[in-house]
C-alpha cells in the first residue's frame, strides 16, 4: 500500500503552500515538495558520485572511517532501533557537512574521485538554501512570521548534512538483516531525501497504534521526500508529527541522499506559546539543541 502524502510546490504563493504544509506535518510528518531549485542534473551527479565513492575497495573506504559522526560508516555499524540481539543496520553511509563545517570531514582522495568534492559542495549549498525556504514556510504554518526562526536565532550558525546512503541488493540469511534500517524518527528540523528510484522507503502514519501500517513511499521524479525531525515535534508540542520511518530492503541495491538541517546547536527549543494552553500543556522540557542531538547520536550508536 502506497502512502498517499501531498505534492507541495514551493514555487506557488507561500501562503497557499503554508497551509497545504499544515496539513500534511499533522497527518503525516511528511511530504513531497517540488520546484525546490535543486536541478535534477545536480542531484544525477551527486548519485553517480556516490556510486563511483561505495565501488572503491574496502580498505580505501576505510582510511575514510567515520569521525565525530563524519565522513565513512561501515555496514552494521549503526543501529536506529537497538534492542537486546540485535544488529547494526545494513547499510553504508558517508556523512558531509555545510561549507562551514567541511573542515571536520575526511574527504575521498582527488586522484580517485576529482569530482567529488565540488559535486557535494554545489549540492550542499543548493540543498541548504531550499532547506531554508522550507524552513521559513514551516513558521508561516504555524501562523508565525515567516523569518520567525530566523528572529529567535535557532537558524545562525545552523548545522546541517548530506548523508550519502548506500544499501546491498543482497537479503542476507537473517530475518532481521531485511531491514536497510529499522523504524525511527530523525532527530533534527527536517530531512530532504532523494533516491535512484529504488523503492524500499515506509512510512508509519499512526506510530503509537497496533499493529503498525506500514506504507510505501514511491520515488517521485524530480521531487524531495520531506519528514519532520523530532525538533518541530518538540517546538508544535506534538501538532506537528516526526516521522516514523524505515528502510526494507528489496533484494535491489539502492542509494539515496539524505539532507538533514538542524538548529543553531547553542540554541534552547522549547515548546511555541501558540502550541500549548491549559487544556494542552506542554509535553517536553526545553532543551540545548546540541545536547539533545549527542544524545540522540550515543544512542544510535550505541556509545556512552
Amino acid at each position: 500500500m502506497a502512502a498517499e502524502l501531498l505534492v507541495i510546490d514551493l514555487s506557488a504563493p507561500a501562503f497557499a503552500t503554508a497551509n497545504l504544509i499544515r496539513q500534511a506535518c499533522t497527518e503525516y510528518g511528511c511530504f513531497y515538495i517540488v520546484n525546490h531549485g535543486v536541478e535534477e542534473e545536480l542531484v544525477d551527479r551527486v548519485l553517480e558520485q556516490s556510486k563511483q565513492f561505495f565501488s572503491l575497495p574496502l580498505d580505501e573506504k576505510m582510511k575514510l572511517l567515520n569521525k565525530e559522526h563524519r565522513s565513512y560508516t561501515p555496514l552494521y555499524t549503526e543501529n536506529l532501533s537497538p534492542y537486546p540481539g540485535s544488529i547494526g543496520d545494513l547499510k553504508e553511509s558517508f556523512y558531509l557537512g555545510n561549507p562551514e563545517q567541511t573542515s571536520l570531514s575526511k574527504w575521498p582522495s582527488e586522484e580517485l574521485l576529482p569530482f567529488w568534492r565540488p559535486t557535494m559542495e554545489a549540492y550542499i549549498s543548493k540543498a541548504l538554501s531550499a532547506g531554508r525556504r522550507l524552513i521559513s514556510l514551516i513558521a508561516l504554518a504555524l501562523n508565525l512570521d515567516e523569518d520567525y526562526f530566523e528572529k529567535i536565532g535557532a537558524m545562525d550558525g545552523l548545522e546541517a548534512y548530506i548523508r550519502l546512503l548506500r544499501y546491498p541488493g543482497e537479503l542476507g540469511h537473517s530475518k532481521e538483516e531485511r531491514f536497510g534500517v529499522k523504524a525511527h524518527s530523525d532527530y533534527g528540523m527536517i530531512t530532504l531525501l532523494v533516491t535512484d528510484g529504488v523503492r524500499g522507503l515506509q512510512v508509519c502514519k499512526e506510530q503509537f497504534k497496533e499493529p503498525q501500517i506500514w506504507e510505501d513511499v514511491l520515488p517521485l521524479k524530480g521531487a524531495f521526500f520531506v519528514n519532520i525531525g523530532d525538533m518541530i515535534e518538540r517546538w508544535t508540542n506534538g501538532m506537528f508529527k516526526s516521522a516514523l520511518h524505515r528502510v526494507m530492503l528489496t533484494g535491489q541495491e539502492r542509494y539515496s541522499l539524505a539532507f538533514f538541517v538542524d538548529p543553531n546547536p547553542d540554541f534552547i527549543v522549547e515548546c511555541l506559546e501558540s502550541c500549548c494552553c491549559e487544556a494542552c500543556p506542554k509535553r517536553f522540557s526545553p532543551i540545548r539543541s546540541g545536547d539533545y542531538l549527542k544524545e540522540k547520536t550515543k544512542f544510535k550508536y550505541g556509545t556512552s
